[in-house]
């Protein structure tokens, strides 16, 4: 049997353990979730769950990690936190025992986390991203935005580096920030106030001036083994709530994510993001983790997190892959639930201590 680890990471792992789980008929797989919230929806799913402590960072959580695989016997560890630093020191925990499931190299995952970085490096001609400058001072953001307006109608502005959307607005002309609060609108900003705000900051962190696209959003989840495009099951957001999401087996998005995994090297569980425009989709980012959305996409046929590790187990000549289903409209729904009572003291090895 294998131990599988899945440290401190996004809740979508608590739908992937139960997934892994359900696939699991002969019992193969021994699941170990960790999470510095003592109330993690991942223990309700787990066969075993541990309280990490919390605060740890860099090289001192590499080595609480390292121990808590010799502690556990994990023989196959999926990182969440911490997952560039893991990823570089692959062969330690090989050399223990414990092989490492990275989506790409530590090199890759920091080129991925990085928006600016990646639209600079990416060649996609089916799908390229939408037009961008990127910029850190007052100066340079009114060159770009004046630049970008000349060809696109509307704009938008996001981080290079964030998650969930955070820092992302579109770009208003005619309302202000205030207008905008009151009548209830989300992820817009006023362009006076834009302006007035980063003029009086200098500099800041970097950020990117973009060609808004305003089309419909799909969200593809994959598996890859180091490099080759195993399955991808592409959702097409509605735009209406309570509408679901569609299933697309789109050409142009296969050959796309076909493409990107091989040219960043991506294994294991991935998602890639689009959008459309008026000529054709453009690319946003590779989410270098499992979506949130990927029990949606498991609907159509084919089980994602069990494929990702069980293909990185014992190879993926060795297991089946569903045809996905076309055309089928999916959705979450809620569900209540009374969380376990894991509030526990957690130790933390004497040899972190003194890294502290």
């Amino acid at each position: 049997m294998q131990h599988v680890w899945f440290n401190k990471t996004f809740s979508s792992v608590a739908a992937a353990i139960s997934l892994i789980r359900e696939a699991d008929v002969l019992g193969e797989y021994h699941i170990v979730s960790s999470h510095t919230n003592p109330y993690s929806a991942a223990f309700q799913e787990a066969h075993e769950y541990v309280v990490e402590p919390s605060g740890l960072q860099g090289e001192v959580y590499l080595a609480w990690c390292l121990q808590f695989c010799l502690d556990h016997a994990i023989t196959i560890f999926i990182p969440g936190k911490e997952a560039v630093l893991i990823s570089a020191e692959r062969e330690r925990f090989e050399q223990q025992g414990t092989r490492v499931l990275s989506v790409a190299s530590a090199e890759m995952l920091e080129l991925l986390h990085d928006k600016a970085a990646f639209y600079q490096a990416v060649d996609l001609p089916l799908t390229p991203p939408a037009a961008f400058r990127i910029v850190e001072t007052a100066e340079q953001f009114e060159e770009a935005y004046q630049a970008l307006k000349q060809d696109h109608a509307k704009l938008c502005i996001k981080p290079s580096k964030s998650v969930f959307g955070l820092g992302f607005a579109v770009i208003e002309e005619e309302r202000s920030s205030a207008q905008l609060l009151v009548e209830g609108v989300q992820y817009h900003i006023g362009l006076d106030d834009l302006r007035r705000g980063f003029a009086a900051m200098g500099t800041f962190k970097t950020m990117i001036v973009m060609e808004y696209l305003d089309g419909h959003e799909y969200s593809v989840d994959c598996v890859g083994d180091n490099g080759r495009l195993v399955c991808a099951v592409p959702r097409k957001k509605m735009k209406q709530a309570g509408r679901g999401q569609m299933i697309e087996m789109r050409s142009d998005i296969l050959d796309s994510v076909r493409q990107l995994a091989k040219t960043f090297g991506l294994n294991g569980n991935f998602n890639v993001q689009f959008k459309e425009r008026a000529g054709g989709l453009g690319l946003l980012e590779i989410n270098p983790r499992m979506s949130g959305g990927i029990a949606m996409a498991c609907l159509a046929g084919a089980n994602l997190p069990y494929l990702a590790l069980a293909g990185f187990d014992r190879g993926f000549e060795h297991l089946h892959i569903p045809e996905v289903r076309h055309g089928i409209r999916v959705a979450e729904l809620g569900r209540a639930a009374v969380l376990a009572d894991t509030e526990v003291q957690v130790v933390i090895p004497e040899a972190s201590c003194a890294a502290l």
